[in-house]
């Protein structure tokens, strides 16, 4: 859907991308670590095992990601999915 809509919306040049988050510490992980008595360690040990960073994404780094594919920096980027997860999808 992205490389589509990069594709038909290039003309009128609009860049049109993805930001794919990994595992992100957020309020649902807060509320996930409540009901299973998990602590932050144990969370980010647990998911940082999934990925080559060894730790969960903060929401900060997500953002990071959007506001440089929103950038002037980023003007030749489009159709282009980023993945924002440690290293999940390598792994």
């Amino acid at each position: 859907m992205t490389r589509n809509m990069a594709m038909d919306l290039g003309p009128h040049r609009i860049r049109v991308n993805a930001v794919c988050p990994g595992s992100i510490i957020t309020a649902a992980s807060f509320r996930h670590m409540q009901k299973t008595g998990m602590t932050l360690e144990q969370f980010n040990r647990e998911e940082g095992a999934k990925t080559f960073v060894g730790r969960a994404g903060q929401p900060r780094e997500v953002a990071q990601a959007i506001l440089f594919l929103a950038s002037d920096e980023a003007s030749y980027v489009t159709g282009a999915a980023l993945m924002v997860d440690g290293g999940y999808t390598a792994m």
